[in-house]
């Protein structure tokens, strides 16, 4: 194992903020810390919000990636139950106090003392990292790594978005990328009515949704073809709430799944009555990771990665935020990582 590694460490977040690649001491693992070596991090849009200053820093000169695959190369003292060789992922919830009255329900996501992997521990934008063993999650068979780095944020928070749809049959996705073209796949095999909405103009997204099972796809500023049962929206613009709940029948539920979002306009109540509602997701919990990988497993969800070696991850992070791809970014540390990793 070697003692230095390249990571991508964001020093000064706000407008036009960039990633620098810098060399760091391969770290060891101590307690319940397990060290990986990272086969694959999946790049996500809260990367963006980090990397915009639009999340309040928690720490300085950090590395970012929050869905990390890694093969395990050393074990601290009370990391129990792994083995050296065996291959893990890293989701976004890194820790939980387990004595706040959040965690004493159940309710670890909303943790007041929680951590996060790539915001308030370093991430998978680097060759090796830390993770708390004890929320490290198995890998379901039949994903290599880049197949399987997307599952890690935009599969598991898409998963818990969903879950709070309930038994909605026809489901609208607001904003066609990495979460959603997981969320739609799983719905359409559960037997639901997926509708796609995209930004105006999006024809190719707009296919790629229909290859994923989507009964319609169209743009976010037209109507529904139908009544809609639940939404989610997985774009971050407050603006699409109002359209979202005037596309939705009674008693229909919102979902806003991401960590940040625009400001909510104003809107009539009319909008909300008739028991209507609008909520948010945040974080995780080791359970839905455990349900979601059985999910995974089960359904053979076809997740599309476009690769892009490590000390790309500006471009991957710049491509993101043009909608420049379909699916997720993924980087991978090897050197000479180019070609996009499509298909199945």
């Amino acid at each position: 194992m070697p003692g230095h590694m390249t990571a991508m460490v964001l020093e000064h977040p706000g407008a036009g903020a960039h990633l620098q690649a810098r060399e760091r001491r391969v770290p060891r693992p101590r307690g319940h810390d397990v060290l990986l070596r990272v086969l694959a991090c999946g790049v996500c849009r809260t990367d963006l919000h980090l990397l915009d200053g639009e999340l309040p820093p928690h720490r300085h000169a950090l590395v970012p990636g929050h869905e990390i695959v890694g093969e395990v190369c050393a074990l601290g003292a009370d990391a129990d139950g792994l083995r050296i060789g065996q291959r893990l992922s890293v989701p976004w919830l890194a820790h939980s106090c387990g004595t706040c009255r959040y965690c004493r329900a159940g309710r670890e996501n909303l943790c007041e003392r929680a951590r996060f992997t790539g915001y308030d521990r370093d991430g998978g934008y680097a060759g090796y990292t830390l993770a708390d063993a004890r929320y490290c999650l198995p890998l379901p068979a039949g994903y290599d790594h880049a197949h399987a780095a997307p599952l890690l944020c935009a599969g598991l928070i898409g998963y818990r978005a969903y879950a709070m749809t309930g038994a909605a049959h026809r489901l609208g996705l607001y904003g066609f990328g990495a979460a959603a073209h997981i969320v739609a796949q799983l719905a359409s095999a559960q037997g639901r009515e997926v509708y796609a909405f995209t930004r105006p103009g999006d024809t190719r997204s707009q296919q790629f949704a229909r290859t994923l099972g989507a009964v319609w796809a169209g743009a976010s500023d037209g109507p529904a073809p139908a009544p809609l049962d639940a939404a989610i929206l997985f774009a971050a613009d407050g603006a699409l709430v109002p359209r979202a709940l005037a596309a939705c029948a009674k008693g229909a539920t919102v979902v806003c799944a991401g960590i940040h979002m625009s400001d909510l306009p104003s809107m009539p109540y009319a909008l909300l009555w008739g028991e209507r509602s609008v909520r948010s997701v945040a974080n995780l919990t080791r359970a839905d990771g455990a349900a979601f990988m059985q999910l995974a497993e089960l359904h053979a969800l076809r997740t599309a990665p476009v690769v892009y070696p490590l000390l790309r991850a500006n471009d991957a992070l710049a491509d993101l935020r043009a909608g420049a791809f379909d699916g997720a970014a993924v980087l991978v540390p090897e050197a000479g990582v180019t070609a996009a990793a499509q298909g199945w």
